[in-house]
C-alpha cells in the first residue's frame, strides 16, 4: 500500500508548516495540510481560557484540559475519516505529551498507512524563528525542541537546523516513493 497520511511531528518552529508546503509542491498527487494549528484556529475562544481547554504560558508552556482532548480526538477522527474517504493528508502536529501523543494519532489512524516523521531544530535556531514570526509566546519553541521527540517512533527523521523545507520535503518524498517501490509486486 501508499503511503496515505504523513505525520509531522516536532516542536513549535520547527518548520513543519514550511515543509507541508514543500510537500504539497513535490508531491505527484493532491495532499491536504491540516495541523494542530487549524484546529486552535477554529475553536471557540472560550476554549482559550483558564482550565478550558488549551493555555499558553508566559513561558511558553502549554497545558491542555479535557475539553481540548474531547475535541482533539474527535479531530484526529476526522481526519482518519477524510483519508479513508481517499483524501491524502498531512498531520503537521505538535506531540506535547511525547509518546501518548503519538499512540492516541496510532488509535486513531488505525488501518491507515503512515508515516511517520520527526521535525527536529535546534532549540536556539527554533526560538530565533519563534521571535522573528512573532505570533508565537516566547519560550515555547525552545520548551518543545526536544520534548515532542521523547519516547516517539519515527520511519524518517529531518533536520531543519541547516536544512531548508524543500530539501526535507524531498527526502521525505524520496523515502515514500522508495517504500512504494518495495510494495510493488
Amino acid at each position: 500500500m501508499n503511503t496515505q497520511v504523513i505525520v509531522l511531528n516536532g516542536g513549535s518552529s520547527s518548520g513543519k508548516s514550511g515543509i507541508a508546503r514543500c510537500l504539497q509542491a513535490v508531491l505527484p498527487e493532491p495532499w491536504l495540510t491540516l495541523g494542530v494549528d487549524t484546529l486552535i484556529e477554529a475553536m471557540p475562544a472560550s476554549m482559550r481560557a483558564v482550565g478550558a481547554g488549551i493555555e499558553f504560558g508566559a513561558d511558553g508552556q502549554v497545558t491542555v484540559g479535557p475539553a481540548f482532548r474531547q475535541l482533539d480526538a474527535a479531530w484526529g477522527q476526522g481526519i482518519a475519516a477524510m483519508v479513508r474517504a481517499g483524501a491524502h493528508v498531512i498531520v503537521d502536529e505538535v506531540f506535547l505529551g511525547g509518546a501518548a501523543s503519538q499512540e492516541r494519532w496510532r488509535s486513531a489512524l488505525n488501518g491507515l498507512e503512515v508515516l511517520w516523521v520527526g521535525v527536529r531544530c535546534d532549540s536556539a535556531t527554533a526560538a530565533g524563528r519563534e521571535t522573528a514570526r512573532g505570533d508565537r509566546v516566547s519560550g515555547m519553541a525552545e520548551s518543545q525542541a526536544y520534548a515532542v521527540h521523547d519516547g516517539v517512533i519515527y520511519d524518517l527523521e529531518v533536520d531543519t537546523t541547516r536544512t531548508e523545507p524543500i530539501g526535507c520535503a524531498r527526502a521525505i518524498a524520496a523515502h515514500i516513493a522508495s517504500a512504494s517501490a518495495v510494495h510493488v509486486d
